[in-house]
Protein backbone atom coordinates (compact mmCIF):
# COMPACT_ATOMS: atom_id res chain seq x y z
CA UNK A 1 0.00 0.00 0.00
CA UNK A 2 2.79 2.47 0.89
CA UNK A 3 4.53 1.80 -2.44
CA UNK A 4 1.30 2.53 -4.32
CA UNK A 5 0.83 5.75 -2.37
CA UNK A 6 4.39 6.84 -3.06
CA UNK A 7 4.03 6.23 -6.81
CA UNK A 8 0.73 8.15 -6.85
CA UNK A 9 2.31 11.02 -4.91
CA UNK A 10 5.19 11.17 -7.35
CA UNK A 11 2.75 11.16 -10.28
CA UNK A 12 0.67 13.98 -8.77
CA UNK A 13 3.84 15.97 -8.06
CA UNK A 14 4.91 15.63 -11.70
CA UNK A 15 1.47 16.69 -13.01
CA UNK A 16 1.19 19.70 -10.69
CA UNK A 17 4.69 20.83 -11.65
CA UNK A 18 3.78 20.40 -15.32
CA UNK A 19 0.70 22.63 -14.84
CA UNK A 20 2.85 25.38 -13.33
CA UNK A 21 5.75 24.89 -15.77
CA UNK A 22 8.08 23.90 -12.95
CA UNK A 23 10.69 21.17 -13.25
CA UNK A 24 11.04 18.73 -10.38
CA UNK A 25 13.40 15.83 -9.98
CA UNK A 26 13.63 12.84 -7.66
CA UNK A 27 17.42 12.69 -8.02
CA UNK A 28 19.05 12.18 -4.61
CA UNK A 29 21.47 15.06 -5.15
CA UNK A 30 20.37 17.21 -8.10
CA UNK A 31 22.76 20.03 -7.15
CA UNK A 32 26.22 18.61 -6.62
CA UNK A 33 27.91 21.89 -5.72
CA UNK A 34 27.86 22.85 -2.10
CA UNK A 35 27.98 21.04 1.17
CA UNK A 36 24.61 19.43 1.80
CA UNK A 37 23.06 16.02 2.44
CA UNK A 38 20.74 15.28 -0.50
CA UNK A 39 17.46 13.34 -0.34
CA UNK A 40 16.73 9.77 0.64
CA UNK A 41 13.78 7.40 0.88
CA UNK A 42 14.43 6.18 4.40
CA UNK A 43 12.51 2.96 4.89
CA UNK A 44 11.06 1.91 8.25
CA UNK A 45 10.94 -1.87 8.68
CA UNK A 46 9.25 -4.14 11.18
CA UNK A 47 7.75 -7.59 11.34
CA UNK A 48 5.33 -8.93 13.92
CA UNK A 49 8.22 -10.61 15.75
CA UNK A 50 10.11 -7.28 15.90
CA UNK A 51 7.14 -5.59 17.56
CA UNK A 52 6.74 -8.27 20.24
CA UNK A 53 8.73 -8.90 23.44
CA UNK A 54 12.33 -9.75 22.55
CA UNK A 55 11.95 -7.97 19.23
CA UNK A 56 15.22 -6.07 19.55
CA UNK A 57 17.17 -9.31 19.05
CA UNK A 58 15.09 -10.08 15.96
CA UNK A 59 15.86 -6.56 14.68
CA UNK A 60 19.60 -7.00 15.24
CA UNK A 61 19.60 -10.35 13.45
CA UNK A 62 17.81 -8.73 10.49
CA UNK A 63 20.36 -5.90 10.46
CA UNK A 64 23.25 -8.39 10.43
CA UNK A 65 21.66 -10.04 7.38
CA UNK A 66 21.35 -6.65 5.67
CA UNK A 67 25.02 -5.96 6.38
CA UNK A 68 26.06 -9.23 4.75
CA UNK A 69 24.34 -8.16 1.52
CA UNK A 70 25.13 -4.44 1.61
CA UNK A 71 26.28 -4.11 -2.01
CA UNK A 72 23.32 -6.14 -3.32
CA UNK A 73 21.01 -3.67 -1.62
CA UNK A 74 22.90 -0.61 -2.83
CA UNK A 75 22.49 -1.94 -6.39
CA UNK A 76 18.68 -1.64 -6.17
CA UNK A 77 18.45 1.43 -3.91
CA UNK A 78 18.28 4.02 -6.70
CA UNK A 79 20.53 5.88 -9.11
CA UNK A 80 22.89 8.68 -8.11
CA UNK A 81 23.08 7.39 -4.55
CA UNK A 82 26.89 7.55 -4.60
CA UNK A 83 26.57 11.35 -4.58
CA UNK A 84 24.44 11.24 -1.41
CA UNK A 85 25.97 8.40 0.63
CA UNK A 86 29.32 10.01 1.33
CA UNK A 87 29.69 9.46 5.06
CA UNK A 88 28.99 13.16 5.67
CA UNK A 89 25.80 15.04 6.53
CA UNK A 90 24.08 12.26 8.47
CA UNK A 91 24.71 9.64 5.79
CA UNK A 92 26.83 6.51 5.87
CA UNK A 93 29.43 5.74 3.22
CA UNK A 94 28.05 3.87 0.21
CA UNK A 95 31.03 1.49 0.54
CA UNK A 96 30.59 0.46 4.18
CA UNK A 97 27.65 -0.92 6.15
CA UNK A 98 26.98 0.31 9.68
CA UNK A 99 24.16 0.46 12.19
CA UNK A 100 23.56 2.17 15.50
CA UNK A 101 21.03 3.37 18.00
CA UNK A 102 19.84 6.93 17.33
CA UNK A 103 22.68 7.24 14.82
CA UNK A 104 21.57 9.22 11.80
CA UNK A 105 25.02 8.72 10.26
CA UNK A 106 24.63 4.92 10.07
CA UNK A 107 23.33 2.83 7.17
CA UNK A 108 20.60 1.46 9.42
CA UNK A 109 19.28 3.24 12.51
CA UNK A 110 17.53 1.73 15.51
CA UNK A 111 15.46 4.39 17.25
CA UNK A 112 16.09 5.22 20.88
CA UNK A 113 12.49 4.26 21.69
CA UNK A 114 12.94 0.84 20.07
CA UNK A 115 16.07 0.22 22.13
CA UNK A 116 14.37 1.37 25.35
CA UNK A 117 11.27 -0.79 24.78
CA UNK A 118 13.26 -3.76 23.47
CA UNK A 119 10.99 -3.99 20.43
CA UNK A 120 9.78 -1.89 17.50
CA UNK A 121 11.31 -1.16 14.11
CA UNK A 122 14.49 -0.08 12.35
CA UNK A 123 15.16 2.45 9.61
CA UNK A 124 17.18 1.63 6.49
CA UNK A 125 18.63 5.03 5.58
CA UNK A 126 20.36 3.92 2.36
CA UNK A 127 17.60 4.06 -0.32
CA UNK A 128 17.71 7.17 -2.49
CA UNK A 129 14.80 9.50 -3.15
CA UNK A 130 14.34 8.04 -6.64
CA UNK A 131 14.36 4.39 -5.54
CA UNK A 132 11.57 2.02 -6.53
CA UNK A 133 9.72 1.25 -3.27
CA UNK A 134 8.75 -2.21 -4.51
CA UNK A 135 12.37 -3.15 -5.24
CA UNK A 136 13.54 -1.72 -1.91
CA UNK A 137 10.94 -3.45 0.25
CA UNK A 138 11.21 -6.67 -1.75
CA UNK A 139 14.98 -6.78 -1.33
CA UNK A 140 14.78 -5.97 2.39
CA UNK A 141 12.17 -8.64 3.07
CA UNK A 142 13.93 -11.28 0.95
CA UNK A 143 17.14 -10.64 2.90
CA UNK A 144 15.79 -10.47 6.44
CA UNK A 145 13.52 -13.51 6.01
CA UNK A 146 16.36 -15.78 4.82
CA UNK A 147 17.02 -18.75 7.06
CA UNK A 148 20.73 -18.09 7.62
CA UNK A 149 22.88 -17.27 10.64
CA UNK A 150 24.46 -13.89 9.89
CA UNK A 151 27.79 -12.69 11.21
CA UNK A 152 27.40 -10.32 14.15
CA UNK A 153 28.30 -6.70 13.40
CA UNK A 154 29.27 -4.22 16.11
CA UNK A 155 27.02 -1.18 16.45
CA UNK A 156 28.45 2.19 15.49
CA UNK A 157 27.79 4.77 18.17
CA UNK A 158 27.08 8.40 17.35
CA UNK A 159 30.54 9.60 18.30
CA UNK A 160 32.13 7.31 15.69
CA UNK A 161 29.90 8.54 12.85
Amino acid sequence: DAGDQLFMSRYILQRVCEDFQVYCTLHPKPIVEGDWNGAGMHTNVSTKAMREEGGLEVIKKAIYKLGAKHQEHIAVYGTGNELRLTGKHETASINDFSFGVANRGASVRIGRDTEAEGKGYFEDRRPSSNADPYLVTGKIMATIMEDVEPEVIAALNREEA
